[in-house]
């Protein structure tokens, strides 16, 4: 008998999900392409009733209980009417899919296809439109409570605990890990001289980065909510900002150009989401915990060995050393 070799990461066949599509939802003449691995493997989804996109889920990144929230928070957005792309229900009204792969359990959803192409240098028009979509999204978000485990953004999971993460790989650069630990602590201390009792909660993207939205020409979708968690909705504004801030820093964009951008969308969005100056003047210093959370979850899953690499994270930290300098008081 010929036993199956384990893997911890197995890449399903395109065609058998096809197949699987077709049997579960009402879908015909369906072509499956594999498009991109991530936290998830994403296909594209060809049939004769329109495209959609697959996601497939790693258990060792997203438990069920976190697939489960996205799916209830993505539905409760579609149905206020919030542009997202949004979970396909199959002939059971089913959302999730579970597939037995080599590995063990993996969770499936197909969603609708976000229309457009990403813009990553936007027009005025597009700034004000994702300012009002933003908002939109806040207003629900913060009104509505999820089942299901989900992430939640305060200073533990943003900042002390991702760097405990990222210790071992700093051993070759003490001098830089040293840098992160005092930035760290003086967010922590900037943000204690502010009364934030009364800041705007709710469930945020926290990834609301160009590449996650598509235009279709001032129109825009938001898609990718893998990271959708509990905190402040300003962190949502700090991805924004801090893409602005660093297309400045790689010299892709100008300093004005930056602030005229950042502008825009913000007088957008507070027509429809008020947001004190409190909030927005932390944002500078959130975009820390930004990118330490995201540094600390590349520690966490052998795929993203890459990226933390000595030269990736002197790069890193390298673009936090310049906001620092430049955006804290």
């Amino acid at each position: 008998m010929k036993s199956i070799f384990p893997a911890t990461y197995s890449t399903l066949s395109p065609q058998a999900l096809a197949d699987l599509l077709a049997e579960r939802y009402t879908l015909e003449t369906i072509q499956c392409t594999f498009l991109v691995r991530g936290v998830g493997d994403t296909y594209l989804v060809d049939s004769a009733q329109g495209r959609f996109i697959l996601r497939i889920n790693r258990t060792t990144h997203r438990s069920l209980a976190h697939v489960q929230a996205e799916v209830a928070l993505l539905i409760a957005l579609k149905k206020a009417g919030v542009s997202v792309s949004y979970p396909i229900v199959d002939r059971t009204q089913e959302s999730i899919q579970q597939l037995e792969a080599v590995e063990g359990s993996r969770y499936a959803v197909l969603f609708s296809y976000a229309p457009g192409q990403p813009a990553k240098l936007l027009s005025n028009n597009q700034l004000r439109t994702l300012g009002q979509e933003m908002a939109h999204f806040h207003q629900v978000s913060s009104t509505i409570a999820l089942p299901g485990e989900r992430w939640v953004f305060d200073l533990d999971t943003t900042l002390f605990r991702p760097l405990e993460r990222l210790k071992a790989n700093f051993v070759a650069d003490q001098e830089s890990y040293l840098w992160l630990q005092q930035a760290a602590k003086r967010v922590e201390t900037r943000i204690a001289q502010v009364n934030t009792s009364g800041f705007h909660s709710g469930y945020c993207h926290f990834d609301l980065l160009p590449k996650n939205m598509h235009f279709d020409g001032d129109s825009v979708s938001l898609f990718d909510f893998d990271f959708m968690g509990y905190g402040w909705l300003v962190h949502d504004l700090v991805s924004f900002w801090q893409h602005l801030a660093l297309e400045v820093y790689t010299g892709r964009m100008t300093q004005s150009a930056f602030e005229e951008s950042y502008t825009i969308f913000l007088a957008s969005y507070q027509t429809s989401h008020p947001i004190s100056d409190q909030e927005l003047a932390l944002i500078p210093y959130l975009t820390l915990g930004f990118w330490l959370f995201y540094m600390g979850f590349h520690t966490t899953h052998d795929q993203f060995y890459s990226y933390l690499q000595p030269a990736q994270l002197k790069a890193y930290t390298g673009f936090l050393k310049h906001v620092a300098a430049t955006y804290w008081d």
